[in-house]
């Protein structure tokens, strides 16, 4: 892992992103402080969202229980705010 000032980062920030692209994660600092950490981003893709979805089917109870959540803020709200 690769430590550099928020400077360096600044003045080399397209070699800075070829790194990172590469595997390489890079700490941040500000002035001894440890500020962010830049890392190469995962590469999902819909195919994992589709398998996911296949293995885990919703509960088919849960457009029940959101309609019933649904309308008991409505009247929350109604009773509330009555001139709303």
């Amino acid at each position: 892992m690769k430590t550099m000032t928020a400077t360096e980062v600044s003045r080399n920030f397209a070699s800075v992103l070829d790194r990172a692209e590469h595997g390489e994660t890079i700490v941040i600092t500000r002035a001894g402080r440890r500020l962010a950490i830049l890392s190469p981003a995962s590469a999902g893709n819909g195919a994992a969202l589709k398998d996911f979805l296949a293995r885990n089917r919703p509960d088919p109870e849960f457009a029940e229980d959101v309609e019933s959540a649904r309308a008991l803020l409505t009247d929350e709200v109604s009773t509330a705010w009555p001139d709303a």
